[in-house]
């Protein structure tokens, strides 16, 4: 009876840890609903997941920048069209959670598009800010 109990509770460890929070639910919903607007063509239905705020911080490409609204200026820059969007589609590798108001996110993202498929890795801090998860840090490459 002891070796059913301690089986018992090994097997309720594994599956509860394994179980999603419902933070990460939520963050989880915050990505899927960004690529739905993304596939729209809705940039700015898509930028609705980050941190609207001038501390916002965006690494890509270019460099370092700051802002949501400078974001979703080089966003519509350098997807103009829904051509050049494509069909974006999110791969998550890690989602880890730091404290109750941080968690980390690191993943694949994939464009496919007519003018040639875009492909790179992701990393996202959450921040949980009156109530609601958003992207405050975001390094694409």
């Amino acid at each position: 009876m002891k070796q059913l109990t301690i089986l018992f509770l090994c097997l309720s460890t594994f599956f509860l840890s394994k179980a999603q929070s419902a933070d990460e639910k939520a963050i989880r919903h915050l990505l899927n609903e960004q690529t739905r607007a993304w596939n729209k063509g809705n940039i700015e239905g898509f930028m609705q997941g980050y941190w609207k705020s001038d501390s916002l911080l965006f690494i890509g490409k270019t460099g370092v920048h700051r802002g949501w609204q400078q974001t979703l200026n080089n966003y519509k820059k350098d997807y103009p069209d829904t051509t050049a969007m494509g069909k974006l589609k999110f791969d998550i590798i890690l989602v880890k959670k730091l404290s109750a108001d941080y968690y980390y996110v690191v993943g694949k993202w994939m464009l496919a598009r007519t003018v040639g498929d875009l492909s790179g890795h992701y990393d996202l801090l959450f921040r949980k800010i009156r109530g609601k998860w958003v992207i405050v840090s975001d390094h694409s490459s």
